[in-house]
């Protein structure tokens, strides 16, 4: 099989007569998008903050959810919690998730965040060692990972771009910190959020702080070569920025 495993990643899957209508109601996307292939969501606390991301499959009888692995028992308690007695099944599956560029091999389906992050497969087999620099393709296109960038109980979903990574729905109807998010999305102008920023020196630690003219401008993220995603005050961010003693420099057209 072709494809690279993608360590890290538990697949749980939900089953019962009521598995669609009690997912839609909690989560950010609307999954009608399930028969197209796979939906890209996140569940959010009630003030709005992200709790986790994941990717939703229609496998037939059942769905498949693919979340990272630290984030997986944490969402799966979420779930029981949430379904109270519907007619909802809860397991942890023991499948791989898998991921690849180019062809598609049968049953894979496309990463629907960005065409550039290639295809996605659920299997019994763990797929080859990992061979891409995804971390590259990702900082290229600011994309952010679950507990880098996307950070439990702190991230606003629509400041880490989940609106371009097509993980929220504004059409779908209520679910669970869908009226923050609405608030963010018609009533205000984001003054924070990722962005693709240029790094010149040595790249310090994920988390370090941004500084400009003396001030706090942001939290610099993955790096990736001369290139970084960033969390930028957007008020206070520019050219000239530092980092642990490396340079950062941003312009707005690559704000998340």
């Amino acid at each position: 099989m072709d494809g690279e495993r993608h360590d890290g990643r538990t697949v749980l899957a939900l089953g019962g007569s009521e598995r669609t209508g009690f997912l839609q109601g909690i989560v950010t996307n609307d999954l009608a998008g399930l028969s197209e292939g796979l939906v890209y969501a996140a569940l959010l606390t009630p003030q709005g903050k992200y709790l986790a991301d994941f990717f939703v499959k229609d496998d037939g009888d059942r769905l498949l959810v693919d979340v990272a692995t630290p984030l997986a028992a944490d969402l799966f308690k979420r779930l029981r919690m949430y379904k109270l007695r519907a007619d909802v099944t809860l397991d942890e599956t023991g499948l791989h998730a898998i991921r690849g560029l180019g062809p598609a091999p049968e049953g894979a389906l496309p990463d629907p965040r960005h065409p550039a992050l290639g295809w996605r497969l659920y299997s019994e087999t763990p797929g080859g060692e990992p061979v891409t620099d995804w971390e590259a393709l990702r900082v290229a296109h600011c994309i952010p990972e679950t507990g880098v960038e996307l950070i439990p109980n702190d991230t606003f979903i629509l400041e880490a771009g989940f609106e371009r990574l097509h993980g929220v729905d504004y059409r779908k109807g209520c679910y669970v910190g869908q009226e923050v998010t609405a608030r963010m999305k018609h009533k205000t102008v984001l003054k924070k959020g990722l962005a693709t920023v240029a790094v010149s020196g040595e790249a310090p630690p994920p988390g370090t702080e941004i500084t400009h003219g003396g001030k706090v401008a942001g939290t610099l993220y993955t790096v990736a070569g001369d290139r970084g995603i960033a969390h930028l005050r957007f008020d206070r961010a520019g050219e000239g920025m530092e980092a642990g003693g490396a340079r950062v420099d941003w312009a707005p057209e690559t704000v998340s």
